[in-house]
């Protein structure tokens, strides 16, 4: 883990994954820049006031609005070092559609612009690396999930997988540096002690292959900013791929 100082843009971080990266970027010291709808529900979260979390208000779907929160506070034309994307929509059942069914592809979209427009008209520089909270059951190399949640994962969660499928391809198609994240089912609550399984899939097929059922939204923040955030500026081992992770 390096121990330099990073800028973090997050979009997302109201919860669940997302607070969680959020959560150990500020305690570890980097400065973070969240975009949020309602910024005061997110600074009830964090009552002392960290100098290093800058709240945003806005919408991820928002080019101009995502631009805002992608340069350093101190350098406007260095870009953040970078950015953990985790938003999502709902799922309503019996319906088994979202609220938005295109939450993750608008919102890649928008980021991927934001970066170019910032590049192109302010001459800004720099290469984040986007980590981006995706999900287990829409691998184009094989199963990665139990046998047993392939019905729910092809029925019931057909619009969000489909969403999310668009939002890689954005990503495994373009030039940024990434790292797709895809859990197992996420729990709540934290199980200290359990251990992390990593899958790991290239573009050219599965590397390291790991199957499970569940994993909490605790442990993927935590993983995120372990092997992702705290140390962006000198790469990953998993730049450019797609990573699974289940207990």
């Amino acid at each position: 883990m390096s121990s330099s100082t990073q800028t973090i843009a997050f979009l997302g971080a109201t919860g669940g994954c997302g607070l969680a990266a959020l959560r150990r970027s500020v305690a570890a010291g980097h400065t973070c820049i969240a975009l949020c709808r309602t910024p005061a529900k997110l600074q009830a979260l964090f009552p002392d006031k960290p100098a290093n979390l800058v709240l945003k208000q806005g919408n991820a779907h928002d080019v101009a609005v995502v631009a805002s929160i992608l340069t350093c506070p101190s350098d406007s034309t260095r870009l953040v070092d970078a950015v953990n994307f985790s938003i999502g929509g709902i799922v309503t059942m019996p319906k088994m559609t979202m609220d938005d069914p295109d939450v993750c592809k608008k919102g890649i979209a928008a980021l991927l612009e934001a970066l170019a427009k910032l590049r192109a008209e302010a001459g800004a520089t720099g290469r984040p690396l986007i980590a981006v909270v995706s999900t287990t059951g829409i691998s184009t190399h094989g199963r990665d999930v139990p046998l047993l949640f392939v019905p729910l994962y092809h029925l019931a969660l057909h619009v969000p997988h489909e969403d999310k499928r668009v939002a890689e391809k954005s990503l495994f198609d373009g030039s940024e540096r990434f790292v797709i994240v895809r859990p197992s089912l996420l729990t709540d609550g934290e199980k200290p002690g359990k251990k992390i399984r990593v899958h790991i899939e290239g573009r050219g097929g599965i590397e390291q292959k790991e199957v499970g059922y569940f994993i909490s939204r605790e442990d993927v923040g935590r993983w995120m900013f372990e092997n992702l955030l705290a140390n962006s500026e000198v790469g990953s081992k998993y730049e450019g791929k797609a990573v699974g992770l289940t207990w």
